[in-house]
């Protein structure tokens, strides 16, 4: 329990209620504290598995609550931007796609797992996961910045599209294991 790695996916969840509260306050300066909260907590998504591989510390524990947390974190922060009207009308689809995917893959590989079946992220998901964060970051201080919105909301479009493709992808690899 107590390794570098879980101590970091602990603290990406703590750092929730901040960036919750942070984004219902209408000020700049608010804004900005949880743009850095968020990039923390986006770091230490990186960070926690780095530290799991090289210091040799993955654990059941670890295996189970990292992606966990991943999820809780991401879904989080987007319904966030939903509620504070940084993303709004017919933009809600993207978070919508997003979400879907998230489960949709979790689902597929909970369903697998147990029969040892393995679906590893693809580079193209990484990309994903990357413009996602990105846009996510500049939706956070949108109204704080020039063309913040804009930038935000198609950058937002660009991960729910990636988000289609490596979903459709990994929808794809499991329902060949679920008819074998």
């Amino acid at each position: 329990m107590g390794t570098l790695a879980n101590i970091l996916t602990l603290f990406r969840l703590g750092l929730l209620p901040f960036i919750i509260l942070l984004l219902f306050i209408p000020a700049g300066w608010a804004a900005w504290t949880c743009l850095a909260l968020y990039i923390v907590g986006a770091v230490t998504d990186w960070l926690d598995g780095w530290a799991a591989r090289r210091y040799a510390q993955t654990s059941a524990l670890g295996t189970f609550l990292d992606p966990i947390s991943d999820k809780i974190f991401v879904v989080t922060v987007l319904l966030m931007l939903v509620a504070v009207d940084r993303v709004t009308g017919v933009w809600v689809l993207t978070i919508i796609v997003i979400l879907v995917r998230e489960f949709l893959v979790a689902g597929l590989r909970e369903f697998l797992g147990p029969k040892n079946i393995q679906m590893p992220v693809t580079p193209l998901a990484k990309w994903k996961t990357t413009v996602q964060m990105v846009a996510t970051g500049v939706m956070i201080v949108a109204p704080y910045i020039p063309l913040g919105e804009i930038v935000g909301l198609l950058g937002l479009t660009a991960a729910a599209t990636l988000t289609v493709m490596t979903g459709w992808t990994y929808l794809r690899t499991g329902l060949a294991h679920i008819r074998d």
